[in-house]
């Protein structure tokens, strides 16, 4: 067990004092905050590029329809096209919208005759603005006709938000939330499979380096290869919690540093408080109602249980992979060899990823029964089962399923690690894999 524990330090050491493990652990943060402030920077800068778009109606239909918004401008005219057109060619107009007369009442007509002149092509969003506001006339036009009112229609419209109340055996009831249970489940599996393949990946390319540089040979002359293998793969696990806990602490530091930064007092008017309190209280209102309620619908989550089974299913399945990524490790000298045997591994990561957006729809079906229980696939797919409370007897059976793969991949990888190991130069398939599994 001392020798054991004698690897994992030095393992853990020796990485975490790497200039390629600090830079990583700085710009992971980093590139973190700026994806989170992307979004505000480019709202800040479109708000600067005010876009001036001409309309051309002539049927004077329209100009009640086309309001400013922020970064856009209407501007209308009644000559004629070609008058219109001219202007526009010359000018820091965006685009120029042509609606033509419709003859004979037919207003179906517009609906294929509507041109846009612009400059260089225009944004989607411009387009879909453009199409919805007259889309909203056209169709107001139509109702007049059928002799319908628009704003009864409108008023008649109902958006219904289903209250989910779970009842437990002994009748209590619990507020409950099919939204928050996805996005619970979304994260847990995104989280473990991420890991798995970051850092299993880092096992294998280990044991090559080691294995290729000759410095294995010394290593095992005192310890067992079992023992290098599993404190190996402990070892960078511990390097990979560390990272994980270094990217949550400095993404939220930076992110709260650099947002502070960008809001600046000064530009607020105290006029437009003053205008748009009453509104901003409402606001503010309906935000904290918004929080209150998600909090309380995670509340209904048993989150205590939620996390046991996260850092079983979280170690359990980086253990079981890590010591198959060991093996591959063991068995080639280079990445490139590496690959007919990494794709057995991937594919059942992969499909539980993808099958967990599947299972999330109908977490009770057989599909999510037996990839919930399967090693392989149980530590992605169980994790997104959990917060739809599954039975506890699939829990267990998943649990000791994990458990049992975990040793016979360790066994498995063991075998084929103690001789791979030592062996350079030769070309490995995947009988010779088979061959080194049957030696004694």
């Amino acid at each position: 067990m001392n020798k054991i524990l004698l690897i994992i330090k030095r393992e853990y050491l020796s990485r975490v004092r790497k200039k390629s493990f600090i830079i990583m652990t700085i710009l992971g943060p980093v590139l973190m905050a700026g994806l989170i402030l992307a979004p505000i920077l480019l709202m800040d800068s479109s708000d600067e590029e005010k876009k001036e778009i001409w309309v051309c109606d002539e049927n004077n239909l329209f100009e009640s329809q086309f309001k400013d918004v922020d970064g856009t401008d209407y501007k209308f005219f009644k000559n004629d096209l070609f008058q219109v057109k001219d202007r526009f060619i010359s000018s820091d107009g965006y685009a120029l919208v042509y609606i033509p007369k419709f003859e004979n009442q037919n207003i179906d007509l517009l609906e294929s005759s509507v041109k846009v002149y612009v400059h260089k092509p225009m944004s989607l969003s411009n387009q879909n603005q453009i199409s919805n506001n007259i889309e909203s006339v056209i169709e107001s036009i139509k109702l007049k006709e059928e002799g319908l009112n628009r704003d009864i229609i409108d008023r008649t419209r109902s958006n219904v938000n289903l209250n989910t109340i779970i009842l437990g055996e002994s009748g209590s009831e619990k507020t409950g939330s099919t939204e928050v249970s996805m996005g619970v489940s979304m994260f847990g599996g995104f989280l473990i499979y991420i890991f798995i393949f970051l850092y299993g990946a880092m096992v294998m390319r280990g044991v090559m380096e080691e294995k290729t540089s000759r410095i294995v040979e010394i290593i095992i002359s005192s310890v067992k290869p079992i023992q290098l293998m599993m404190g190996k793969i402990i070892g960078i696990a511990l390097v990979g919690f560390t990272q994980f806990a270094l990217w949550v602490s400095l993404t939220f530091l930076i992110s709260s540093i650099t947002t502070a930064l960008l809001v600046n007092p000064a530009d607020i008017n105290p006029v437009d408080v003053s205008y748009g309190s009453e509104i901003l209280i409402q606001e503010s209102d309906m935000n904290q109602d918004g929080f209150a309620s998600v909090f309380e619908q995670l509340a209904s989550i048993n989150i205590t249980f939620l996390l046991a089974m996260f850092l079983f299913y979280f170690i359990g399945g980086y253990l079981m992979y890590g010591a198959l990524f060991a093996a591959v490790g063991s068995a080639v000298d280079s990445e490139t060899d590496s690959q007919q045997f990494m794709l057995p591994i991937t594919i059942p990561l992969i499909f539980s990823f993808i099958a967990l957006q599947t299972i999330l729809e109908n977490p009770d079906s057989s599909l999510a029964f037996w990839c919930s229980i399967i090693p392989f696939t149980s530590p992605i797919v169980m994790m997104g089962r959990l917060p739809f409370d599954p039975p506890l007897w699939e829990v267990g059976l998943s649990m000791l399923l994990l458990i049992v793969g975990f040793i016979f991949t360790s066994w498995l990888a063991g075998r084929i690690y103690r001789v791979g190991i030592l062996m350079y130069g030769q070309k490995v398939n995947y009988k010779t894999l088979w061959k080194w599994i049957k030696q004694s």
